[in-house]
Protein backbone atom coordinates (compact mmCIF):
# COMPACT_ATOMS: atom_id res chain seq x y z
CA UNK A 1 0.00 0.00 0.00
CA UNK A 2 3.08 2.27 0.30
CA UNK A 3 2.80 4.08 -3.03
CA UNK A 4 -0.96 4.50 -2.79
CA UNK A 5 -0.76 5.70 0.81
CA UNK A 6 1.90 8.29 -0.13
CA UNK A 7 -0.24 9.37 -3.09
CA UNK A 8 -3.17 10.06 -0.81
CA UNK A 9 -0.96 12.12 1.48
CA UNK A 10 -0.17 14.34 -1.51
CA UNK A 11 -3.89 14.63 -2.28
CA UNK A 12 -4.43 15.97 1.25
CA UNK A 13 -1.63 18.51 0.80
CA UNK A 14 0.85 16.56 2.95
CA UNK A 15 4.45 15.90 1.91
CA UNK A 16 4.56 12.28 0.64
CA UNK A 17 8.06 11.98 2.13
CA UNK A 18 6.38 11.82 5.55
CA UNK A 19 4.80 8.45 4.67
CA UNK A 20 7.45 6.41 6.59
CA UNK A 21 6.71 8.40 9.77
CA UNK A 22 2.98 7.65 9.53
CA UNK A 23 3.81 3.99 8.84
CA UNK A 24 6.09 3.88 11.89
CA UNK A 25 3.27 5.25 14.02
CA UNK A 26 0.87 2.65 12.58
CA UNK A 27 3.39 -0.07 13.49
CA UNK A 28 3.54 1.24 17.09
CA UNK A 29 -0.24 1.24 17.33
CA UNK A 30 -0.40 -2.29 15.97
CA UNK A 31 2.33 -3.51 18.35
CA UNK A 32 0.73 -2.15 21.52
CA UNK A 33 -2.93 -2.38 20.53
CA UNK A 34 -3.77 -5.56 22.40
CA UNK A 35 -2.10 -4.39 25.61
CA UNK A 36 -3.55 -0.87 25.63
CA UNK A 37 -6.84 -1.32 23.69
CA UNK A 38 -6.05 1.62 21.42
CA UNK A 39 -7.90 1.15 18.10
CA UNK A 40 -10.38 -1.10 16.35
CA UNK A 41 -8.00 -2.66 13.81
CA UNK A 42 -5.92 -5.82 13.48
CA UNK A 43 -3.14 -4.91 11.04
CA UNK A 44 -0.85 -2.03 10.10
CA UNK A 45 -2.67 -1.63 6.78
CA UNK A 46 -6.02 -1.49 8.60
CA UNK A 47 -4.67 1.21 10.91
CA UNK A 48 -3.29 3.24 8.01
CA UNK A 49 -6.67 3.17 6.26
CA UNK A 50 -9.27 3.32 9.01
CA UNK A 51 -7.45 5.57 11.44
CA UNK A 52 -4.53 7.50 9.97
CA UNK A 53 -6.00 8.42 6.58
CA UNK A 54 -9.30 9.02 8.37
CA UNK A 55 -7.53 11.52 10.66
CA UNK A 56 -5.66 13.18 7.79
CA UNK A 57 -8.68 13.60 5.49
CA UNK A 58 -9.58 16.77 7.41
CA UNK A 59 -6.18 18.44 6.87
CA UNK A 60 -7.27 20.71 3.96
CA UNK A 61 -10.24 21.94 6.03
CA UNK A 62 -8.16 22.31 9.19
CA UNK A 63 -5.68 24.48 7.28
CA UNK A 64 -8.53 26.83 6.44
CA UNK A 65 -9.71 26.88 10.06
CA UNK A 66 -6.22 27.58 11.40
CA UNK A 67 -5.86 30.51 9.00
CA UNK A 68 -8.97 32.09 10.57
CA UNK A 69 -7.82 31.72 14.19
CA UNK A 70 -6.03 34.38 16.19
CA UNK A 71 -2.76 32.47 15.93
CA UNK A 72 -2.35 31.12 12.37
CA UNK A 73 1.47 30.84 12.37
CA UNK A 74 1.96 28.67 15.47
CA UNK A 75 -1.49 27.45 16.46
CA UNK A 76 -2.12 25.65 19.73
CA UNK A 77 -4.12 22.50 19.04
CA UNK A 78 -5.71 20.16 21.58
CA UNK A 79 -6.73 16.56 20.88
CA UNK A 80 -9.35 15.76 23.52
CA UNK A 81 -9.68 12.13 24.61
CA UNK A 82 -6.66 11.32 22.47
CA UNK A 83 -6.61 7.58 23.27
CA UNK A 84 -3.94 6.12 21.00
CA UNK A 85 -3.14 9.57 19.58
CA UNK A 86 -5.86 9.94 16.97
CA UNK A 87 -6.20 12.37 15.33
CA UNK A 88 -3.53 14.29 17.28
CA UNK A 89 -0.35 12.43 16.31
CA UNK A 90 -1.08 12.22 12.56
CA UNK A 91 -2.03 15.91 12.63
CA UNK A 92 1.15 16.79 14.53
CA UNK A 93 3.17 15.15 11.75
CA UNK A 94 1.13 17.02 9.13
CA UNK A 95 1.38 20.38 10.97
CA UNK A 96 4.97 20.59 12.30
CA UNK A 97 4.65 24.31 13.14
CA UNK A 98 1.63 23.79 15.39
CA UNK A 99 1.89 22.97 19.09
CA UNK A 100 -0.18 19.94 20.09
CA UNK A 101 -1.53 18.89 23.47
CA UNK A 102 -2.86 15.33 23.66
CA UNK A 103 -5.41 15.24 26.49
CA UNK A 104 -6.01 11.72 27.81
CA UNK A 105 -7.36 10.66 31.22
CA UNK A 106 -6.06 7.05 31.21
CA UNK A 107 -2.48 6.83 32.51
CA UNK A 108 -1.58 3.67 30.60
CA UNK A 109 -2.58 5.29 27.31
CA UNK A 110 -0.55 8.37 28.24
CA UNK A 111 2.45 6.07 28.68
CA UNK A 112 1.90 4.82 25.13
CA UNK A 113 1.50 8.38 23.81
CA UNK A 114 4.68 9.59 25.49
CA UNK A 115 6.58 6.63 24.05
CA UNK A 116 5.19 7.43 20.57
CA UNK A 117 6.21 11.07 20.83
CA UNK A 118 9.79 9.99 21.65
CA UNK A 119 9.90 7.19 19.06
CA UNK A 120 8.64 9.47 16.28
CA UNK A 121 10.79 12.41 17.37
CA UNK A 122 7.85 14.80 17.61
CA UNK A 123 9.09 18.03 19.18
CA UNK A 124 5.71 19.77 18.86
CA UNK A 125 3.66 17.43 21.06
CA UNK A 126 3.01 17.24 24.81
CA UNK A 127 0.87 14.68 26.61
CA UNK A 128 -1.50 15.87 29.34
CA UNK A 129 -2.77 13.14 31.67
CA UNK A 130 -6.07 14.62 32.80
CA UNK A 131 -9.79 14.70 32.13
CA UNK A 132 -11.18 17.15 29.59
CA UNK A 133 -12.94 18.93 32.44
CA UNK A 134 -9.57 19.77 34.02
CA UNK A 135 -7.76 20.84 30.85
CA UNK A 136 -6.64 24.47 30.45
CA UNK A 137 -9.52 26.75 29.46
CA UNK A 138 -9.44 29.23 26.56
CA UNK A 139 -5.96 27.91 25.75
CA UNK A 140 -6.27 26.45 22.25
CA UNK A 141 -6.77 27.85 18.77
CA UNK A 142 -8.19 24.55 17.57
CA UNK A 143 -9.77 21.72 19.56
CA UNK A 144 -10.16 18.37 17.78
CA UNK A 145 -11.51 15.01 18.80
CA UNK A 146 -12.35 11.74 17.09
CA UNK A 147 -14.31 8.72 18.30
CA UNK A 148 -14.55 10.41 21.69
CA UNK A 149 -18.06 10.86 23.06
CA UNK A 150 -21.34 12.14 21.66
CA UNK A 151 -21.76 15.86 22.21
CA UNK A 152 -24.26 15.73 25.06
CA UNK A 153 -24.94 18.79 27.19
CA UNK A 154 -22.30 18.07 29.83
CA UNK A 155 -19.48 17.31 27.40
CA UNK A 156 -20.40 20.23 25.17
CA UNK A 157 -20.12 22.67 28.07
CA UNK A 158 -16.66 21.25 28.81
CA UNK A 159 -15.43 21.39 25.20
CA UNK A 160 -16.73 24.94 24.67
CA UNK A 161 -14.46 26.19 27.48
CA UNK A 162 -11.26 25.08 25.73
CA UNK A 163 -10.94 27.27 22.59
CA UNK A 164 -9.30 30.68 22.77
CA UNK A 165 -10.96 33.74 21.26
CA UNK A 166 -11.34 33.16 17.50
CA UNK A 167 -10.73 29.45 18.12
CA UNK A 168 -12.61 26.54 16.59
CA UNK A 169 -13.77 23.07 17.59
CA UNK A 170 -13.54 20.34 14.93
CA UNK A 171 -15.20 17.01 15.72
CA UNK A 172 -14.66 13.96 13.53
CA UNK A 173 -18.03 12.27 13.05
CA UNK A 174 -19.65 9.73 10.75
CA UNK A 175 -23.26 9.78 9.52
CA UNK A 176 -24.96 13.10 8.75
CA UNK A 177 -28.36 12.00 10.08
CA UNK A 178 -26.90 11.10 13.47
CA UNK A 179 -24.94 14.35 13.56
CA UNK A 180 -28.07 16.41 12.92
CA UNK A 181 -29.92 14.65 15.75
CA UNK A 182 -26.94 15.06 18.09
CA UNK A 183 -26.58 18.77 17.34
CA UNK A 184 -30.32 19.41 17.60
CA UNK A 185 -30.20 18.16 21.18
CA UNK A 186 -27.59 20.80 22.11
CA UNK A 187 -28.86 23.63 19.93
CA UNK A 188 -29.21 26.00 22.91
CA UNK A 189 -25.49 25.60 23.66
CA UNK A 190 -24.35 25.48 20.03
CA UNK A 191 -26.61 27.58 17.82
CA UNK A 192 -23.88 28.01 15.16
CA UNK A 193 -22.10 25.07 13.50
CA UNK A 194 -21.15 23.60 10.15
CA UNK A 195 -20.88 20.06 8.79
CA UNK A 196 -18.28 19.38 6.10
CA UNK A 197 -18.03 16.06 4.25
CA UNK A 198 -14.70 14.23 4.30
CA UNK A 199 -13.47 11.82 1.64
CA UNK A 200 -11.46 8.97 3.16
CA UNK A 201 -9.86 6.57 0.65
CA UNK A 202 -10.08 2.77 0.94
CA UNK A 203 -13.02 2.57 3.35
CA UNK A 204 -15.78 0.05 2.64
CA UNK A 205 -17.96 0.34 -0.44
CA UNK A 206 -21.22 0.91 1.45
CA UNK A 207 -22.42 4.50 1.97
CA UNK A 208 -22.67 4.07 5.75
CA UNK A 209 -19.15 2.62 5.92
CA UNK A 210 -17.67 5.46 3.90
CA UNK A 211 -19.59 8.42 5.30
CA UNK A 212 -17.37 10.79 7.26
CA UNK A 213 -18.02 14.39 8.27
CA UNK A 214 -16.29 17.11 10.25
CA UNK A 215 -18.46 19.15 12.60
CA UNK A 216 -17.09 22.66 13.04
CA UNK A 217 -18.08 25.00 15.90
CA UNK A 218 -18.85 27.85 15.40
CA UNK A 219 -20.18 27.90 11.84
CA UNK A 220 -17.43 27.98 9.23
CA UNK A 221 -18.10 29.06 5.67
CA UNK A 222 -15.19 27.88 3.51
Amino acid sequence: MNGTFAGNLSAFGIDAEKAPLFEKYAAELNLFNSAYDLVGADSVEDILTKHILDSLAAVPLLKQLIAKTGNPEKPRIADVGSGGGLPGIPLAIAFPDARFTLIERMSKRCTFLENCVLTLGLKNVEVLNTEAEKAPQKAFDLVVFRAFRPLDEKMTKTILKLPAEKGYIAAYKARADKIKAEMAAISKLVPSWSMKQLDVPFLGSGKEERERNLVIIPEFLS
